[in-house]
């Protein structure tokens, strides 16, 4: 695992020296990773919400979509198991 030192004001220290012992965080590093993870993820769901935006209408989702789409989850699982 790499190292990165990262300077912040005094308030921001105190925030997340807060933050680590009110959320159960064993050291400021978790609690940064954390926040990292956090970061990638709503990048990647902005990225995939763009994407849909972007993409082509499809036919109306209606009742007998889901129907069907529960009748393949069924199947597969009955086949997988």
């Amino acid at each position: 695992m790499s190292t990165m030192n990262i300077s912040l004001p005094d308030a921001l220290k105190s925030f997340v020296d807060e933050q680590v012992s009110q959320r159960g965080y064993g050291t400021s590093s978790e609690y940064v990773r954390e926040l990292i993870r956090k970061d990638k993820d709503r990048l990647q769901l902005r990225e995939l919400l763009l994407a849909g935006a972007a993409s082509e209408p499809t036919k109306p989702v209606d009742a007998s979509y889901f129907d069907a789409l529960r009748g393949r989850i069924r199947q597969s699982t009955k086949s997988g198991a």
